[in-house]
């Protein structure tokens, strides 16, 4: 594999380039340019996520420092960082975009486990706000002296890939977004009480769908009858009823489930509604507890990766930065399981960030490296098994 590349351009052969070419000449990316393509632009994007550059003056001096090696790199000719300035400013961001969504795919295959408790897809859905500088960033104005954009984020709990991207302004309503969730028939989706829209809870139970989310605390519930508990177990009640309240019986008339859970380990009463009836009370609670995951991913996204200070000021240059992010976020997931690295994605970045010049074969780089002074988050902060 090695072949005397560079560790950069051994890890971004695992890009399927021709898919990213077909996306290029979909959207004439390429169109008029005459040496800086869609392609080198997204090298030197992914060699910036990959070295944490802090801005694009950062990053073009750490690319002009070893121009001799831009060729090998894929980062083309005349690399500058008027080129590549341009390049985000004016390309169509959809390329970067329907690319993400094509290595999210590759990831979530490679990824898939068995293992988890429950049966089928499970997701966790969440929004995380990226504060920005209004003078700057004027077309994402959030309050009088601030501006800002969401990230929401649709989560696969079982494969730790996130499977869809919505990106707004910081004004939109969290629960606006539950509109274009692509639902799948049997999935399991979970939610935070932010998100309580019994209307739109409604809609995922049409898609054949299940939702969990926790309950408000001025909830109106009727019980029609209880089911026997265990409440060793931490389960309190676990009761099938409806809604009470003219207009949240109208928007949700079927049947809900309310569970109420005891969490030892925080010391907290959870109440859980779900429209699931099949599952143990104790399951659901387990399903609410792997929301937190999505926590855990816009925390290390923004760690670990470029989506917090942006090498662009323009809409479509965040967005194409955020992006290659997730690009970024997926290649490192598919090198790791390709190669059967038994590494979490945080150790796996940390090597190759050091080591993107070397011209070591990229899976003894990751298999002979001494793991054990990597200072990783524990779990309770932040712990991705394959991530």
């Amino acid at each position: 594999m090695n072949n005397g590349k560079y560790v950069f351009s051994q890890v971004t052969d695992f890009l399927p380039k021709r898919v990213f070419d077909g996306i290029v000449a979909r959207y004439h990316g390429d169109k008029y340019v005459r040496h800086f393509s869609c392609w080198n632009q997204l090298m030197c994007m992914v060699f910036g996520q990959l070295t944490n550059r802090d801005s694009l003056r950062d990053l073009i001096v750490t690319v002009k420092a070893h121009e001799r090696k831009s060729y090998h790199l894929g980062f083309g000719k005349n690399v500058s960082r008027s080129n590549l300035s341009k390049a985000n400013e004016k390309r169509p961001y959809k390329v970067f975009e329907e690319f993400a969504y094509h290595m999210i795919d590759i990831a979530r295959k490679k990824k898939v486990s068995n293992d988890f408790e429950v049966k089928g897809k499970v997701y966790a859905f969440d929004s995380s706000t990226i504060d920005l500088c209004l003078s700057v960033f004027w077309w994402a104005k959030f309050r009088k002296t601030k501006a800002g954009i969401k990230l929401h984020t649709l989560f696969e709990v079982k494969t730790q890939i996130p499977v869809f991207i919505h990106i707004t302004s910081a004004t939109v309503n969290d629960m606006n977004a539950m509109d274009v969730i692509p639902y799948e028939v049997g999935a399991y989706y979970i939610f935070d009480r932010g998100y309580v829209d019994f209307g739109r809870l409604k809609v995922i139970d049409n898609h054949s769908a299940f939702f969990v989310i926790r309950a408000k605390s001025n909830l109106q519930f009727r019980r029609m009858y209880s089911n026997n508990v265990d409440k060793s177990t931490g389960v309190l009640s676990d009761q099938i009823g409806k809604l009470k309240g003219y207009n949240v019986s109208k928007q949700y008339s079927e049947k809900l489930r309310r569970v109420r859970f005891y969490d030892s380990e925080t010391m907290r009463t959870f109440v859980f509604l779900t429209n699931n009836m099949e599952l143990e009370a104790t399951q659901i609670a387990l399903l609410y507890k792997k929301r937190w995951e999505v926590e855990l991913f816009f925390k290390w996204i923004k760690q670990h990766l470029k989506i917090k200070s942006f090498w662009g000021t323009s809409e479509n240059a965040v967005r194409i930065q955020i992006y290659t992010a997730i690009i970024t976020y997926c290649l490192v997931a598919i090198v790791g399981s390709d190669l059967k690295i038994d590494r979490s994605t945080y150790e796996i970045l940390q090597v190759l960030g050091i080591s993107l010049l070397d011209k070591t074969p990229v899976n003894e780089l990751l298999t002979n490296t001494d793991y054990k002074d990597v200072k990783e988050l524990n779990s309770n902060q932040l712990s991705f098994s394959f991530f």
